[in-house]
């Protein structure tokens, strides 16, 4: 229960980090990640402890990303990561990629039930996870709306498995995102206005 609060209150200031584009968020969501590796395991879902191994190294990966691709502030930039929307080829890949991988996790969920007992609840926030952070590396805006897709699922998993305070935190994360998408998305529209008044 401690590390299931602990790991999920780092988490969502983690998210409050990354609403801010904080290069923080990525070791906020790095401890984050290994304090609910325990909450996971002791509650028996693999599916969740996967995710988190997954969280740990993506994080890893986007700290590098962001760490290079800040706006500098002798560059006339504030130091926080650039935001954009994804081309078009940029959604597909990542909607294919977000189907072709929960077959392929589910399917593999599914062939060996010791990994999981609800299998394809588990491998859509496994891989979902995964898009999202990718598409946060990225500084897309998209990021934001796979984390809806997630939690739409998330919340009523972690309540059915005892994971109350899981549960409650995902609520949370679900007005943090609307809130962050909705700062992004502005973000987006100034920097195309302030783009095309210098073109």
């Amino acid at each position: 229960m401690w590390s299931d609060m602990i790991g999920n209150t780092i988490g969502l200031i983690a998210l409050a980090l990354g609403w801010r584009r904080s290069i923080l968020t990525w070791p906020a969501q790095l401890l984050s990640g290994v304090i609910l590796v325990g909450a996971y395991a002791s509650a028996h879902l693999s599916g969740g402890v996967g995710k988190q191994l997954l969280v740990i190294g993506v994080a890893a990966w986007g700290w590098s990303q962001w760490n290079r691709g800040r706006r500098r502030s002798e560059d006339g930039g504030d130091g926080s990561i650039a935001v954009r929307f994804a081309s078009w080829k940029e959604r597909g890949l990542l909607l294919g990629g977000a189907v072709l991988g929960t077959l392929a996790v589910g399917g593999l969920f599914t062939l060996y039930p010791s990994l999981s007992w609800s299998p394809w609840a588990d491998a859509y926030i496994f891989v979902g996870t995964l898009v999202a952070m990718v598409a946060q590396a990225r500084g897309l805006v998209e990021f934001w709306f796979a984390w809806l897709l997630v939690d739409l699922v998330g919340v009523p998993l972690a309540f059915s498995s005892g994971l109350a305070f899981s549960g409650l935190v995902y609520v949370i994360y679900f007005a943090l995102v609307i809130w962050g998408m909705r700062d992004w998305w502005l973000r987006t529209r100034t920097a195309s206005a302030l783009e095309g008044a210098t073109a």
